[in-house]
């Protein structure tokens, strides 16, 4: 089985999945912090409120999924720290090869590009609670998944 090795998350690293929410830029507030994406008239705006247990390196990673027509935004509301797994795609799956983990602060925020292959939410020691953010319409194409070849977590 694979071990992946999770390294801090940087704005910079992070750059071709998404976007990294930290501290505003400008304060007070600093708006157009991540980009919002639906590219489905029909698809609201969903403010979910999830809950995401420790990965404890027990239970290995055994598919990533993607919101192909809405980026998926999370922003800790009680969490020490996260892990976030992605990959780039290649021809309609997850590139195996390329897949990067990065591990997360729990003040800081991440924002998935629509298309972006990912993992579940995962805190590393304790639960977390975050406020989620996608574009769905409640058809199948609010979510694809794809299995991958099992991925242990280990913390770098």
């Amino acid at each position: 089985m694979r071990t992946l090795i999770l390294s801090d998350i940087t704005a910079e690293a992070f750059a071709p999945y998404g976007e990294v929410l930290d501290d505003p830029a400008t304060p007070p507030r600093q708006d157009q912090a991540g980009r919002m994406q639906n590219t489905r008239r029909a698809a609201r705006a969903n403010l979910a409120l999830v809950r995401s247990e420790p990965m404890a390196g027990l239970m290995p990673v055994r598919r990533l999924e993607r919101h192909l027509h809405s980026n998926q935004a999370f922003l800790p509301l009680s969490a020490d720290a996260y892990a976030v797994i992605v990959a780039p795609d290649r021809d309609g799956r997850p590139d195996e090869s390329r897949i990067h983990g990065f591990r997360v602060p729990g003040h800081v925020g991440i924002n998935y590009r629509a298309g972006t292959w990912h993992a579940h939410m995962m805190t590393l020691e304790e639960p977390g609670r975050f406020a989620m953010l996608v574009h769905e319409d409640g058809t199948d194409a609010d979510c694809s998944f794809a299995p991958i070849a099992p991925l242990m977590i280990a913390l770098g």
